[in-house]
């Protein structure tokens, strides 16, 4: 018996798997730039968060057909990977189909990953045709151009290949097993592929393994490739999207986060000559007010920016855009994590952080866009897995204001007149009673 097949495989599991842990400490490298941000406590209502957004898919099932057919993928994702570690074993130690001493139970799992194989192929068909045919407005906005559109499509294609390299893997272990071929244990019926099968009524043992043995290891280095993939696409939510809710803000949306160095401020301008109104977190250090770049952010929110699954509910949601403003809560999302993976390749390049002469503030976000939000949080409501782009609009907009006195005239003004008269408008204390005759 030949050693080789067996050493290959845990060679490119090695290659892939090493590749994968390069990149997720690569990724909680990226996301440790933000800053510090309290998340404790509140244990109970984050799990249940967790629960019935990443594994419930709650918010998906607002739009239930589309819901419906997102959750299949998920499930499948999911349960197959079940058969993944069988494959997994047989790849290491040269056996065939080990859990088939399972016996019946080990049929219902084969069928019930079958069926789970074929309705991925039906929902991942109707996404394409979704995104390519039916051409729904949110897929084609302007940040979806180029390389978002392409890993969207990329993806799709390769849930299809390697839910088709399943079946018809099986299809021939199928035949195989009706022909007795040796090490082609016997395993029961195949609720999809058990048809498929007919199409080999004809062919010959050697073609039947090389069908099954090609179908076996395209599919495990596809599921490698995917794997390491992920870092690269909007998928990442598959890992991401359980921590990204637990570790949402359990604020009601209508509660602006205050930001401790301001009411600090505000305290000594009210009183400097003691700080008795101090808290320890309170004299947390800064560089400046709000954010300018995506190390001002806070790690949440850099782990909302790679957790974005750009599907385009909070764009199709935020009444700026659909007035014809430039805001797009997306493209903010989108953006922040292009801005921080080019300083993670600053800090590869140079082993720390060199400045470019950019930021993610003017370079990638413009303040037109930040002024356009209407702060609705409508963008953070429809969310379905708890990403915030109010928070990194708020943040970036108190830099432009408290940091480069850049806020719109029409704020100056009224930020003026509540300084000089103690209300938003232009009249004094004194000329608020008198009735003007018109």
């Amino acid at each position: 018996m030949s050693f080789l097949p067996n050493i290959v495989f845990i060679i490119l599991l090695c290659i892939g798997g090493g590749f994968f842990i390069y990149n997720i400490r690569k990724l909680i490298r990226n996301i440790r730039l933000g800053k510090a941000e309290d998340t404790s406590g509140n244990r109970k209502e984050r799990l249940k968060n967790m629960l019935w957004l990443a594994l419930g898919q709650q918010k998906m099932l607002v739009r239930p057909i589309v819901g419906i057919l997102h959750i299949i993928v998920y499930v499948g994702f999911l349960i197959i990977n079940i058969e993944l570690l069988e494959i997994l074993i047989d790849g290491i130690f040269g056996t065939h189909r080990v859990f088939a001493s399972l016996g019946k139970f080990y049929n219902f799992l084969i069928s019930s990953f079958e069926i789970l194989a074929f309705l991925v192929i039906v929902s991942v068909t109707v996404f394409w045709i979704r995104r390519n045919m039916l051409k729904i407005p949110r897929f084609r906005k302007i940040e979806l151009k180029g390389w978002a559109k392409k890993d969207a499509s990329n993806i799709l294609y390769a849930e299809m290949v390697m839910m088709s390299l399943f079946l018809l893997m099986n299809a021939a272990d199928a035949q195989l097993q009706a022909l007795q071929v040796p090490h082609y244990v016997k395993t029961g019926s195949f609720a999809v592929s058990g048809w498929i099968m007919l199409l080999f009524q004809n062919t010959s043992v050697e073609t039947l393994i090389t069908i099954e043995r090609s179908c076996w290891w395209l599919h495990i280095i596809g599921v490698l490739c995917f794997l390491n993939y992920l870092y690269y696409s909007k998928h990442l939510h598959i890992l991401l999207a359980f921590p990204n809710t637990y570790y949402a803000s359990l604020r009601p949306l209508g509660v602006t986060k205050v930001n401790p160095i301001v009411t600090q401020e505000v305290r000594l301008m009210l009183d400097p000559n003691t700080d008795s109104f101090a808290t320890p977190q309170d004299n947390i250090p800064t560089d400046n007010f709000g954010a300018s770049d995506v190390t001002d952010l806070t790690w949440l929110q850099l782990m909302n920016a790679y957790t974005c699954t750009e599907c385009g509910r909070c764009t199709d949601e935020c009444p700026a855009n659909l007035t014809g403003k430039k805001l797009s809560p997306r493209a903010i999302m989108m953006k922040t994590r292009d801005r921080l993976e080019e300083v993670g390749r600053n800090i590869d390049k140079h082993g720390d952080f060199k400045p470019d002469g950019k930021q993610l503030l003017g370079n990638y976000i413009t303040p037109e866009e930040l002024w356009a939000c209407t702060t609705c949080n409508a963008c953070v409501e429809v969310c379905p897995i708890g990403i915030s782009p109010l928070s990194i609009i708020m943040d970036m907009r108190q830099y432009l204001v408290m940091e480069q006195s850049a806020a719109p005239t029409e704020f100056n003004v009224m930020m003026t007149n509540i300084e000089n008269n103690g209300a938003p408008w232009a009249y004094s204390q004194a000329d608020r009673t008198i009735i003007i005759d018109e």
